[in-house]
């Protein structure tokens, strides 16, 4: 009698669930883009400006608050961790649309950080509990679909939006008074993601926790936040490869996402509607599909016996990526300059689902969010923080045009693709070997449980 294969029926919900949860948190975070225009005009910014509004200041929470708050989701539910996250970022947004001053929102769009401090790190921990690691591809590049479906739709809806409210300069609300389009624009998308925190607090449940690190004892350990660390040390070069490389892939990818409106509006005059809508067609089908492959690539590597599969899919991404990202900005025709851009944007995809891959598969357990906080710091500050507001100097300090933005984000695109593409290409071989340490400690915690107080990394794992 043939066996019963699990059908993960509930566990695909959890995905779900997250992945929309990650599609209001970047909808959240990107409609800002689209918007850059009427807010640099009312605000009175320059470039520089606004990219520290659109990277920096985001990010800047994670050098603040995501360690400690992945610190939370190894040892507590990390349901009720994730809820509150996208509750805070929501109400963090609407309070984008109050902004009168830079100060002002700089401090909101800080806050929106709070949502990937909370939701990346605890949803890969989950579902990296939920499915086994030949699974865990599929899993984690269904919810990483929601960071293009959000950027999507946040084009899709600001063009509408700004196409609804044309017409009208000033709104007038109760107890608010008055706030200008791009103002409640920022209401119409924040707000509805507290309706998602409500359903993920009352529907997702904490699964049981697996691979959970051994004391010498053969007790679970518990994990301080300087263990994490420590583990992050022990395999040094495996991370820095892993936590660079993939930093400079999203740089290219944030550099893309932040300043391709700007870019289409200046050089080929397009209006913020007409961009909303074509940016938003162009992300929904390359980037959604480019990460669904990113996945499906990991996946069947790991099949062929590739043990270094997530950081080998990144690396051949990276390769592909960089004449694309170059060429869209270049050309003088509009229609060649989509073509490359959905190219560029497919393989930019490619590294969500790998990169969190490869630290699920060799983190403990109760070092998983953390291990993944970390790299989403280094990430955000690198990629989206450094990366959007070099394009933005270059910009105005070298170039001293903002017709020249297209250039900029051609140099940029440049350095940091082949950086990416060197570094993750390196990370495999360490990668393989990191793996390999981890399963001969493993084997020695079965078999000797005496001799787990010498190990090195001193986090050897369970079975699963």
């Amino acid at each position: 009698m043939k066996p019963r294969h699990k059908r993960y029926t509930y566990e695909w919900y959890v995905v779900v669930i997250c992945m929309l949860a990650y599609v209001f948190s970047f909808i959240d975070r990107q409609v800002l883009a689209l918007m850059i225009e009427p807010i640099k005009r009312d605000l009175q910014l320059t470039d520089t400006q606004f990219s520290l509004l659109h990277g920096f200041a985001f990010s800047l929470f994670y050098a603040v608050m995501g360690m400690p708050i992945a610190y939370l989701a190894d040892r507590f539910a990390r349901p009720r961790i994730i809820a509150t996250g996208i509750a805070l970022w929501s109400i963090a947004t609407a309070a984008c649309g109050l902004s009168q001053s830079f100060v002002h929102m700089f401090v909101s769009r800080m806050s929106v950080g709070v949502g990937e401090a909370a939701l990346s790190p605890g949803t890969y921990s989950m579902l990296a509990d939920f499915f086994p690691k030949e699974k865990m591809g599929r899993a984690i590049g269904i919810y990483s679909l929601g960071s293009f479906i959000g950027g999507g739709i946040a084009f899709l809806v600001g063009g509408y939006v700004i196409a609804l409210l044309k017409h009208a300069s000033v709104f007038t609300l109760p107890i608010i008074g008055e706030l200008r389009a791009w103002q409640v624009t920022f209401f119409i998308v924040g707000l509805p993601g507290l309706l998602v925190a409500f359903i993920f607090m009352l529907t997702v449940r904490d699964p049981a926790r697996k691979g959970l690190a051994q004391d010498g004892a053969g007790q679970v350990k518990r994990v301080a936040m300087g263990d994490a660390l420590r583990f992050i040390g022990s395999h040094r070069k495996t991370f820095f490869c892993h936590y660079i490389g993939f930093s400079f892939y999203a740089m290219g990818l944030y550099c893309l996402m932040s300043w391709t409106p700007a870019f289409y509006m200046r050089r080929f005059g397009l209006t913020p509607v007409e961009t909303g809508y074509m940016l938003g067609i162009v992300m929904l089908v390359a980037n959604t599909t480019g990460v669904f492959c990113g996945g499906w690539l990991n996946d069947w590597l790991l099949r062929r016996g590739r043990s270094d599969a997530p950081m080998r899919a990144a690396w051949i991404g990276a390769a592909c990526m960089l004449v694309p990202a170059i060429a869209f900005s270049q050309t003088t025709s509009l229609g060649a300059s989509l073509a490359w851009l959905v190219a560029a944007m497919f393989f930019a995809s490619f590294p969500l689902p790998t990169s969190a891959a490869a630290m699920q598969a060799l983190a403990p357990n109760q070092m998983r969010a953390q291990v993944s906080a970390m790299f989403l710091l280094v990430s955000n500050l690198i990629g989206l923080g450094l990366g959007t507001t070099l394009v933005a100097v270059i910009t105005d300090k070298l170039f001293g045009s903002p017709l020249a933005v297209g250039h900029s984000m051609a140099i940029i695109n440049a350095v940091a693709i082949v950086l990416a593409a060197v570094l993750l290409f390196i990370g495999c071989k360490q990668y393989r070997r990191s793996l390999e340490r981890e399963a001969r400690e493993a084997r020695v915690t079965l078999d000797a449980p005496d001799t787990r107080e010498s190990l090195p990394s001193g986090a050897t794992t369970t079975t699963a």
